[in-house]
């Protein structure tokens, strides 16, 4: 750490890149006690905003009906700035819809390559600081942050510990991880994201992955949320109710 608690950057290291967020919105009940015509209306626009989301924005929805409480879908975003993520839930709470709409959730972070791998090179977890979704068809995502205890453990201990890691997420290649750095962002450390074609592919990797070592740093990894993968209209029309 630099003077004032400013972290130096090391030549070895990627500087961050792309911002990456996921906003969970809750649809009000009054939305869908409108006249079908108005809300007709109202989602045209909406879905219109999300399939022409401003340039730079890689944009991906996803539904939470039946699978979470107090939201109903996902808009997962990926920028290299932040002005057009702002722009986009500009459009999004302007529209008709907007005031009928709740931010239930909201994550913030950036993209970096993991200082964990050292010399290690490939393309799974943390390796690159400009990951693509891979569009499977379900988003486990989850805020995580580390007991302080961790950042007193050197180097090369956090290393050792991450390898073991790194080995058993090997054992998974149908299941992608997307890491957010949020440290000095948002209120997390990060924000995790999971795709996999399964909620049992995921949950046997979480399974194997509770008893490493690295487990026994983790202050807090909640809430998690299962998210579908569905186009914009479909996560709209789920969370009216037309099934």
């Amino acid at each position: 750490m630099a003077a004032g608690g400013a972290r130096t950057e090391r030549a070895d290291e990627a500087p961050p890149s792309e911002f990456v967020k996921y906003t969970f919105f809750h649809l009000r009940p009054e939305w869908r006690r409108l006249p079908p015509a108005e809300r007709a209306a109202g989602r045209e626009a909406f879905v219109g905003a999300l399939e022409h989301p401003p340039a730079d924005v890689v944009l991906r929805t996803y539904s939470l009906v039946g699978l979470k409480a107090g939201t109903e879908f996902l808009v997962w975003t990926i920028a290299s700035r932040l002005e057009p993520i702002q722009e986009l839930h500009a459009r999004l709470a302007g529209g008709p819809l907007g005031g009928y709409l709740d931010i239930a959730y909201s994550y913030l972070g950036m993209g970096r390559r993991s200082e964990y791998l050292g010399d290690h090179a490939h393309g799974g977890e943390g390796s690159d600081v400009t990951r693509r979704p891979s569009d499977r068809s379900f988003l486990f995502v989850y805020p995580f942050v580390k007991k302080r205890e961790w950042y007193g453990l050197s180097m090369d201990e956090r290393r050792r510990v991450m390898g073991e890691h790194f080995r058993i997420g090997h054992r998974y290649p149908g299941v992608q991880i997307h890491t957010g750095y949020s440290f000095g962002l948002d209120d997390m450390e990060f924000i995790l994201a999971f795709e996999a074609e399964t909620p049992a592919e995921f949950l046997e990797l979480v399974h194997d992955l509770r008893p490493t070592e690295a487990s026994r740093y983790t202050a807090l990894e909640t809430p998690i949320f299962t998210c579908a993968r569905v186009p914009p209209r479909r996560a709209l029309e789920l969370a009216e109710g037309l099934a």
